[in-house]
């Protein structure tokens, strides 16, 4: 068996002159992707009184708790700016609690309440009613997700800080 091994950046592909148009653009077919993908869980979450990035967090949460919100955003890819606004959201709606880590204070703690793992049964009904709504078969949604998962690993080794950078 072999495998497949990056060992640096890839050479451009070749592009005809000028800028390609943008149903061309890689960019544009993950934005729209995504967008549509928000509008689909739209009407799935409202239901639970999520957002769709609430959602994301709450998955996170349910998967290992206590967290903390540094591990949040690293898993979520989002930083503190971002996260903390939503988590205060979460809080405020009785779903999860922050504390301090008695260990380490600079550390904030989330997990989910009682009233957040209650919603996590609600939400199991989510992925499927989800699926069923996509154009494609499973087996080339599965082949999708790990190109995806591989593309994004790709993308944050590449935006990574180097050592000793800002």
């Amino acid at each position: 068996m072999t495998t497949k091994t990056t060992t640096g950046p890839r050479q451009a592909p070749a592009v005809s002159a000028g800028v390609a148009r943008l149903d061309q653009q890689l960019c544009f077919a993950l934005y729209s992707a995504s967008g549509l993908m928000t509008k689909l869980y739209r009407p799935l979450l409202d239901p639970l009184g999520l957002t769709y990035p609430q959602y994301l967090a709450m998955l996170v949460i349910w998967e290992k708790a206590p967290r903390t919100v540094g591990e949040l955003g690293e898993v979520l890819g989002l930083d503190s700016a971002t996260l903390t606004p939503l988590l205060k959201r979460l809080e405020a709606s009785g779903l999860v609690t922050r504390r301090r880590d008695t260990a380490d204070e600079r550390r904030v703690l989330v997990e989910a309440t009682a009233k957040g793992q209650a919603l996590r049964e609600q939400a199991k009904s989510v992925p499927i009613a989800l699926a069923c709504q996509l154009p494609l078969e499973p087996g080339e949604l599965k082949s999708l997700h790990g190109t995806l998962t591989r593309f994004v690993g790709g993308l944050r080794k590449a935006t990574a800080t180097p050592p000793g950078g800002d």
